[in-house]
């Protein structure tokens, strides 16, 4: 960490939402708030350090009205080959437990579909119905996969529910921008079938619309490409966004992830990159307020 403070000198910028997958999850609840615990123990931050972080207590509060009003037994899947994602569904299945309900984790190729007299049920690996799922696994593949139709009628409650694929689809930077044109922390936005993107001038981000961490991403600086990663995701269409000055410290460009529990702020960690797009190579940095004097 660079120890240079932040400082905004222009209203934040909106450069993308997820609403659907939350990686990082871990790194920000958990272990940012555990660095600054050993830093102020050793001394190397004053007692007074805080951190605008509250992910964890608000999750459990979160998982305490799901148990309320959904039921207390909880499936939790992802693709466990994958170190990152089964760490996040261990910390959140962790939580619920915390919370009082029942888990089970299961890999998304562990689910069946089992017909009953009046439905489809989905089922884990020892026949017991998934009637409420958290899902590491992206809505957009949920819907491609051959179980995909029986989603609606299945009788499973889903979360994060369907309606965050709008959320998490950057289809809704143009539709932002269109609905509050001007607003300071939003960027200019369109789809690139929009004529209306040359008013961009011959600097912009390409984006695809179901891309994530960077991938399929192209900046263009005065009509040259200035930095492109590959990725899986260029048939997912397209939207150019206005190019935003990314703060630089030490040689590192600065971005923060903020987090939403529910329909309320809970913290935000940085992510640090070398190059100008920030990918799953980026550092976590841990942050910290400095205490007033």
């Amino acid at each position: 960490m660079s120890g240079v403070p932040l400082q905004c000198r222009s209203a934040a910028k909106l450069l993308e939402y997820n609403a659907d997958t939350p990686t990082a999850l871990f790194e920000t609840a958990v272990f940012q708030w555990r660095w600054l615990e050993d830093k102020r123990a050793s001394g190397a931050l004053p007692p007074g350090a805080d951190q605008f972080n509250s992910v964890h207590e608000r999750l459990l509060a979160r998982l305490v009205e799901i148990r309320a009003r959904v039921g207390n037994a909880l499936h939790l899947t992802c693709m466990t080959e994958f170190p990152e994602d089964r760490g996040t569904v261990g910390y959140l299945a962790d939580c619920a437990a915390q919370a009082g309900l029942k888990v089970r984790l299961v890999d998304v190729s562990d689910i069946g579909l089992r017909q009953d007299v009046d439905r489809q049920t989905f089922v884990d690996r020892g026949g017991e119905p998934i009637r409420l799922l958290f899902k590491l696994y992206p809505w957009e593949w949920l819907l491609r996969d051959s179980f995909g139709p029986a989603i609606v009628a299945s009788g499973t409650t889903f979360f994060e529910p369907a309606w965050k694929m709008v959320l998490s689809n950057k289809g809704i930077l143009p539709l932002l921008w269109e609905r509050h044109p001007g607003h300071p922390n939003l960027l200019p936005a369109y789809f690139e079938n929009d004529p209306r993107k040359f008013e961009l001038g011959k600097s912009f981000v390409l984006k695809p619309l179901l891309g994530r961490e960077g991938a399929n991403i192209t900046i263009v600086t005065n009509g040259q490409v200035a930095a492109a990663e590959d990725g899986p995701y260029a048939r997912s269409g397209y939207v150019r966004q206005a190019l935003a000055n990314i703060p630089e410290f030490d040689g590192r460009r600065v971005v923060i992830g903020s987090w939403v529990v529910g329909d309320e702020p809970a913290g935000m960690i940085l992510r640090e990159s070398v190059g100008v797009i920030s990918n799953d190579t980026s550092q976590l940095v841990p942050h910290f307020i400095e205490p007033e004097d």
